[in-house]
């Protein structure tokens, strides 16, 4: 009796028998580093228990090289090119690709109907792809960093994932707690926040911070409001704040542009920051210096962080062995909104 060819066996029963995607096993084939040893340990052991052998002219369109890049923002246009963050993120970005061959191509994709922008992602038209603004509703992201070597700016929001994905992210946490601590030393006991959405880690763990802070100081939170970032989210979470009739003398708000929002409801509700009400914001962007007064802060090297993704990535695309985690830290920049 002949043994059948092993040939015959397909990239899709490797993937089966291991447990992971087809394109996990391509990955592997093919040598990439955006593996976890676990599936890495996985494939090969279905491998030689299949005898699977690779076709090697599919090993050298898989493992063919575009020079294109993808940046991928979950999110809204508006929100994309109204919020400074991302300008400072891409900045960061451009220049560090600039001396590379890599060109970048950037997909809005606030929700992938259709899988669009993932089944062209997925598709072989790019080496690389770094995702900004990532939210846990965001299944979509799993598939593409299924795909390709992937570079977050920010902890993952899908625990799963940040477990085996390569991030550059800004300490939230301390952040959080600078800011809070800025209102604490100027006297305020009376504190609120306007917190980030609960579905994205910045949201939380700046959220976190705040608590840390007034903790330390033997004080109890005043209020806790979510909003969404934008500066529409900040100005209704302060009317929602001051329709709930708490008082408060000082508020750490999550992001520099629903602080703008929310220092504009407290002028038109009479207040006077800082007299009456003092205010930090968080980012240092644009908009820190145009508001009036001008906005106390907590500054993240937004353009630092996309020049170090583009390192990592280039790093992962060149066959290095980047850390997984790279953390920046903030500081508090101080103006005239806390007094």
């Amino acid at each position: 009796m002949t043994t059948p060819a092993t040939s015959a066996v397909t990239i899709e029963e490797v993937a089966a028998a291991a447990g992971v995607s087809r394109s996990t096993v391509s990955r592997v084939v093919n040598g990439s580093t955006a593996v976890s040893p676990a599936a890495i340990d996985a494939v090969n052991k279905a491998i030689a228990d299949l005898k699977y052998v690779p076709n090697r002219a599919a090993r050298t369109l898989a493992s063919r090289t575009t020079n294109a890049l993808a940046l991928v923002v979950p999110e809204d246009p508006t929100r994309f090119f109204g919020d400074p963050y991302f300008a400072s993120v891409v900045g960061g970005i451009y220049s560090r690709l600039a001396s590379t061959p890599y060109v970048l191509n950037v997909f809005l994709a606030s929700d992938d109907q259709g899988d669009k922008t993932t089944a062209y992602l997925r598709g072989g038209n790019i080496d690389g792809a770094m995702i900004v603004s990532h939210h846990a509703r965001d299944s979509f992201i799993e598939r593409i960093a299924d795909s390709v070597p992937v570079v977050f700016a920010g902890r993952p929001s899908q625990p799963e994932v940040a477990a085996r994905s390569y991030y550059v992210d800004v300490d939230n946490v301390l952040g959080g707690r600078l800011g809070t601590q800025e209102l604490i030393d100027a006297g305020r006991t009376r504190l609120a926040t306007i917190a980030g959405p609960a579905d994205m880690p910045p949201g939380v763990d700046r959220l976190i911070g705040f608590e840390g802070a007034l903790a330390d100081a033997g004080l109890e939170p005043a209020a806790v409001v979510a909003a969404d970032f934008s500066e529409q989210g900040g100005a209704d979470a302060m009317r929602e704040l001051l329709a709930s009739g708490t008082q408060v003398d000082g508020v750490f708000v999550a992001n520099d542009l629903m602080a703008r929002g929310a220092m504009a409801v407290l002028a038109d509700a009479g207040l006077r920051v800082p007299d009456d009400v003092a205010v930090v914001g968080f980012d240092d962007s644009v908009i820190a210096a145009r508001t009036s007064p001008q906005l106390s802060t907590v500054s993240q090297p937004t353009f630092t962080q996309g020049e170090l993704m583009v390192d990592v990535l280039l790093r992962l695309l060149s066959g290095g062995a980047p850390e997984r985690v790279t953390i920046v830290e903030p500081q508090m920049v101080a103006r005239d909104s806390v007094g």
